[in-house]
């Protein structure tokens, strides 16, 4: 039986009340001179603040579980799924914030807050499934609000392209998910993902080659989303043409819901089948990293670019999901870069936005002399790409450490280890490349305009939050970092089945 006073239900009913009512209230309006995309900004920041603060509360208070693997109903209130809704919740605020400038003037206020509302109860179920069927269900209602959204601007023939692109494969990843979990029920007769993992770890051998096949499967579907080589083709045409603040949520927000069904399906799969996926999903990182990064560097309009980065990102926290069954940090790491990433991504997207309002541009040439003209949103998109390059003492720095060193320590069981925090490191020093790159059309060039230029208010105070979350996480991270080794479900139960020392 499901509890109504339990963390998914209450975020649920909230965002899922207040999204529904926004686009009455506009229907039923009649009264003129209001602004209506500040009113409705207002109503769904309001809403998000609130779930958040149940989701933060719950934690405190310890009226949450510890983090588990798994759970007899199809959702389950503890802290994984709380630390992933924290985070989700996080992008949506800013991005809902940042909305109240970058939205005004633009048709259908309603439609566009009621879908951001919508998608982020999708994105927090994700976190709290424990059931494959809710799992697909949660999957869908974050994803098709989100296709709505990249297509926002109809009337921009990118706009366009880019939902059209984003829909198709997004249909692809949903089909192959449900494939999974098709052949899944086949083989263990059950969709609840504790029942399945443990009936999977007793499969007959002629069964094992479908086993494996479901996780495949369940790799490539999540992959998508994740952004993840070699499934990564839609994502920076998609990024480019959505409005900045939806490029936003779906390069921080999205992305994020992805690695949570992946943690939540893939690893206790492949640990129930006893299967040694590490190498390969090792592999799948240093391609997603690599190509993220060389991809960036050709571009030359700035969401593309943090577009290309996003990918790259996506490698690096693959690394911890590579290395989960030989360290015991890899996962802290992962989820801990998660975080950090998140308001990293979204700083530099909200910072866009700005530029957008600004200087209607999102050509990178456009940014030569910004630091003069939009002072605040230069320091604040330098200080977002010098944290997703590792830079220290930025959050970025300290997320990537935990990350490569758990790599380093994985060297005495798994030879490849060291490896692949050597690959990490070479990528990060890579990506310096092209964010040195904005950083120097903003500082050391001038644009033929160099008057000052007013830079949104509501945007600037998202910015500045996120200026002090980097730095502050940067300089005090520890409380974040213990946070993230919190929220690890315990998985030393697989250990027998692990191909490595999980649990100890």
């Amino acid at each position: 039986m499901v509890d109504l006073t339990s963390t998914p239900i209450l975020v649920t009913v909230i965002l899922g009340v207040v999204g529904l009512a926004i686009p009455a209230i506009d229907a039923g309006r009649r009264e003129r001179g209001i602004d209506r995309n500040k009113l409705y900004s207002a109503i769904a920041f309001g809403a998000l603040a609130v779930a958040m603060g149940i989701v933060i509360f719950k934690v405190f208070t310890g009226e949450v579980l510890p983090a588990v693997a798994f759970s007899e109903g199809v959702l389950v209130d503890d802290l994984f799924g709380s630390f992933f809704a924290i985070a989700l919740l996080l992008v949506s605020l800013m991005m809902t914030a940042s909305s109240w400038n970058y939205w005004k003037g633009r048709s259908n206020p309603a439609a566009y807050y009621s879908l951001i509302l919508l998608s982020s109860i999708g994105m927090v179920l994700i976190a709290y499934s424990t059931d494959l069927v809710m799992l697909l269900v949660a999957w869908e209602l974050m994803s098709l609000p989100t296709y709505a959204l990249a297509g926002f601007a109809k009337r921009d023939p990118v706009s366009n392209e880019a939902a059209i692109k984003y829909f198709m494969f997004g249909a692809l990843s949903s089909a192959l998910i449900v494939f999974a979990i098709g052949l899944v029920y086949g083989m263990t007769g059950t969709t609840n993902i504790g029942d399945s993992v443990r009936a999977m770890t007793s499969l007959d051998a002629s069964m094992m080659p479908v086993g494996l096949l479901a996780v495949a499967l369940f790799i490539a579907g999540f992959g998508f989303k994740m952004g993840l080589v070699p499934f990564h083709m839609w994502l920076p045409d998609a990024y480019e043409g959505s409005p900045a603040t939806i490029g936003g949520l779906l390069a921080a927000g999205t992305k994020k819901a992805g690695f949570a069904a992946a943690l939540r399906v893939i690893v206790l799969g492949m640990f129930a089948l006893n299967a040694d996926w590490t190498l390969t999903l090792a592999i799948l990182a240093v391609f997603t990293m690599t190509i993220g990064n060389l991809g960036a560097i050709m571009q030359r309009s700035v969401p593309r670019i943090l577009a290309y980065s996003s990918i790259a990102q996506a490698g690096y926290i693959m690394i911890g999901i590579a290395l989960a069954p030989y360290s015991d940090q890899a996962l802290s790491g992962s989820l801990f870069h998660i975080i950090n990433h998140a308001v990293m991504k979204s700083a530099g997207f909200i910072a866009v936005a700005a530029v957008a309002v600004g200087l209607s541009a999102y050509s990178l040439e456009k940014y030569r002399g910004l630091a003069k003209r939009m002072p605040i949103t230069a320091i604040v998109l330098s200080i977002s790409l010098l944290s997703l390059a590792g830079v220290p003492p930025l959050n970025g720095f300290w997320s990537k450490l935990v990350l490569f060193g758990a790599a380093i320590n994985a060297g005495p069981l798994v030879e490849w280890g060291p490896w692949l925090a050597i690959a990490g490191v070479l990528n990060s020093a890579l990506s310096l490349g092209y964010y040195a790159w904005i950083m120097r059309k903003m500082y050391m060039e001038e644009g033929p305009d160099m008057s000052k230029v007013k830079e949104p208010r509501a945007i600037v105070a998202v910015l500045v939050f996120a200026l002090v979350f980097m730095v502050g996480f940067g300089i005090w991270h520890a409380p974040l970092l213990e946070f993230a080794s919190q929220a690890v479900p315990d998985l030393s139960f697989m250990s027998g089945a692990a191909p490595g020392p999980l649990g100890r």
